[in-house]
């Protein structure tokens, strides 16, 4: 599954989620699982999901935790923007009611049609408490961004976080791109693939494990697969200004936030970060100061 339990079909996976300070407010993208799902996983989550997945619920990294746990108040979490409602990057949505949670139409439409088994099974209405709040975009609309069309800003939020349509994994699935000082990008891809090697622009590989879950998780395809293919020529073309990874690999994770994916966040200033982690404060041309934290 993972590259690394050579000795067991079971293997690790992580809910990688991001954290971005923009001046007097916090944006999370996608959030895992929430402390409802800790509690109470069989009242929540599909039982053939939880059979399959077997996921370690630790209320220690719940997305609220590890933003108190970084000094913040969970209530300064504004804004969630999600890569899509699978019931793992939807989870901790009842843990911020007050924010607004944006995502692409297409989602929202499918997830509350739930048409198919595996979409009864992927998308968890007990976690949607705060449906009230979603904010949706078409993603037929935008401006083209490193060969991405239809990439688009979203509401309320800063022009250094949009929204990138990745069709495949499902039939509303986007990339969130966050702009960083001097103009480099970080792209969180969510499940549009699973496995680091998946995007060497050459020889692309993954496991069969995980190979097998998106095959059977996928609401189209050739979209899917399509997808995947600009991505490695996203990075084979722009690795030095867009900083790839997906939702789960461990790998990119433990590259990422510079540390093991088993450990809560720790405040920036009490861990030493490697070298191309650190970021100072940015600010904007025009309008409020945005220091952001990755």
């Amino acid at each position: 599954m993972d590259g690394r339990s050579a000795r067991a079909l079971r293997g690790r996976l992580v809910c990688h989620c991001l954290l971005i300070e923009t001046g007097d407010q916090l944006v999370l993208v996608d959030t895992g699982f929430g402390l409802r799902d800790v509690a109470d996983p069989r009242s929540r989550l599909s039982p053939v999901m939880l059979e399959l997945m077997r996921p370690e619920f630790r209320e220690d990294m719940t997305a609220i935790r590890q933003i108190e746990r970084l000094g913040f108040d969970p209530h300064d979490v504004r804004h969630i923007v999600l890569t899509h409602l699978d019931f793992d990057h939807a989870g901790g949505l009842d843990d911020f009611p007050q924010a607004t949670v944006h995502m692409l139409a297409a989602e929202r439409e499918r997830a509350l049609a739930r048409p198919g088994v595996v979409d009864r099974m992927r998308y968890r209405p007990q976690q949607w408490s705060t449906q009230r709040n979603w904010h949706v975009y078409q993603a037929d609309r935008g401006e083209r961004w490193f060969g991405f069309a239809c990439v688009r800003e979203l509401a309320q939020l800063p022009p250094e976080i949009l929204i990138v349509p990745l069709i495949g994994h499902t039939l509303g699935h986007a990339g969130i791109a966050i702009e960083r000082e001097g103009g480099s990008w970080l792209l969180h891809a969510g499940d549009a693939y699973f496995y680091h090697s998946e995007m060497h622009p050459e020889h692309p590989r993954c496991t069969p494990g995980l190979a097998a879950y998106q095959r059977m998780m996928d609401q189209d395809h050739e979209a899917r697969v399509h997808n995947q293919q600009r991505l490695r020529e996203l990075r084979r073309a722009h690795a030095a200004e867009v900083a790839l990874f997906s939702a789960h690999d461990l790998h990119e994770f433990e590259h990422i936030a510079g540390r093991a994916p088993n450990l809560p966040a720790e405040p920036v200033g009490e861990r030493n970060l490697p070298e191309h982690l650190h970021v100072p404060p940015v600010a904007k041309p025009t309008g409020p100061e945005i220091d952001r934290r990755y």
